[in-house]
């Protein structure tokens, strides 16, 4: 990565954002698909830092994606221009504040429209995730519904694909039901509908079925959920930490709780400054995970403890006060999820609130 524009400098653990990444990767989902781009920025910009993800993309998207009313605001306060779609349901106590503020928010019903008062909204139709959404052989009947409501304007219909990245036949069927769905619906509206069906998965797997935009989050951050198409991407994120100390033990010294890692010869051991409540998994402890320390794989011995974590030195000329990646330079949010039995989306949305992000 480039010099940080913020100095990492005492810092225990932290995020490096690498900003010309986060462009090279809408601009390659841009070439994948002629749709604009809805850069989803949830989950703290999954954990890049809604701040630097808005500033990094602003003006080359052409909206921004929410989970709700909280990190609208948070878009909007580094953003006044680009709209801002929120993706999951809104509370009744926050209709009146999506309104004023002219957040585009989905909705499930007629009912629910008409609660919001004046407003452009999207519906969102159930073509089976189960989420959200009306059911899709109800969806025309509502359309007219919402039609009908004096002050609100049908500005859009979306839906969701369940399984992108693992189903192409179900995937299918989910894109061949929303199809005439948008096509019976945009007859009855009096202007165009914005209409968005696609997430990453679906950006790369059916680029041809891509509609006015798509909704892309994890490629946008450089980890394609289909792993073929990695290739296409840069992973913007270095997630690193500090060595805290390094000592010399001896064979038969159990390291961290448990005792689940015992030494069988002497050992040099560095105790790092990141843990569980700083995001790093729990699950990690005795799967083969490893950081990298003056570049070289160090594995991580013992369990994984709220602040800290162990790993093994023995012939690294570690020190004190030495940076340790535990995210980049070749370990890969994939890698950390599939030794954590879990998913890329977890490991860098779960990174805690307590480690400092920097825009490099």
């Amino acid at each position: 990565m480039n010099e940080s524009t913020e100095s990492a400098t005492g810092l225990r653990c932290w995020v490096e954002v690498e900003i010309s990444a986060l462009r090279d990767n809408a601009d390659a989902i841009r070439r994948r698909t002629s749709a604009g781009l809805m850069a989803v920025v949830k989950a703290n910009g999954y954990g890049h830092g809604t701040a630097h993800v808005v500033r990094a993309l602003t003006g080359r998207v052409a909206m921004f994606g929410v989970a709700n009313v909280r990190e609208a605001r948070e878009v909007r306060a580094v953003c006044a221009t680009t709209p801002i779609f929120i993706l999951g349901a809104a509370l009744p106590c926050e209709r009146a504040e999506i309104v004023s503020e002219g957040f585009v928010p989905a909705v499930s019903s007629a009912a629910e429209a008409a609660a919001f008062g004046p407003i452009a909204l999207h519906l969102a139709i159930d073509t089976g995730m189960g989420r959200m959404g009306v059911w899709k052989d109800d969806a025309v009947a509502t359309a007219r519904e919402i039609l009908a409501l004096p002050g609100v304007t049908l500005a859009g219909v979306c839906t969701h694909l369940s399984c992108a990245d693992s189903d192409a036949a179900f995937t299918a069927g989910q894109l061949a039901a929303f199809r005439p769905l948008v096509a019976e619906i945009s007859a009855l509206a009096p202007s165009p509908l914005v209409v968005h069906v696609e997430n990453s998965a679906a950006t790369l797997a059916f680029p041809d079925s891509a509609a006015d935009l798509t909704r892309c989050g994890l490629a946008l951050y450089g980890v394609s959920p289909i792993g073929e198409f990695q290739p296409l991407f840069r992973p913007a994120l270095a997630w690193k930490t500090r060595v805290l100390l390094v000592r010399e033990m001896a064979a038969g010294r159990g390291i961290s709780y448990g005792r689940t890692f015992v030494t069988d010869r002497p050992t040099r051991v560095a105790t790092l400054g990141a843990g569980y409540a700083d995001g790093y998994p729990r699950q990690l402890s005795g799967n083969g995970a490893d950081v990298i320390i003056r570049g070289v794989r160090c594995p991580v011995i013992g369990r994984v403890t709220m602040d800290q974590i162990m790993v093994n030195v023995t012939g690294v000329p570690a020190e004190p006060g030495d940076e340790a990646v535990l995210l980049g330079s070749g370990i890969t949010a994939s890698e950390l999820a599939d030794k954590a039995g879990t998913i890329p989306w977890d490991i860098l949305t779960g990174i805690g609130q307590r480690v400092a992000r920097i825009a490099v």
